[in-house]
């Protein structure tokens, strides 16, 4: 939010899978974001941000 306004981002969900015999996807992950509206870099070392995610569910 800017302002008190919200503003679309380009974003990406980083997903946490543990591999082994039954793979296991955690309910979390990292989404980074753009900090700029206009730009599609979302890398933190770039200026871009970044949030813990969860996922819920039933």
């Amino acid at each position: 939010m800017e302002g008190g306004v919200r503003v679309p981002r380009k974003a990406d969900l980083r997903a946490f899978v543990l591999s082994a015999e039954e793979p296991v996807v955690w309910k979390s992950g990292l989404t980074r974001f753009s900090r700029n509206p206009d730009s599609f870099i979302v890398n933190s070392s770039q200026g871009g941000g970044f949030k813990d995610t969860w996922v819920l569910s039933r």
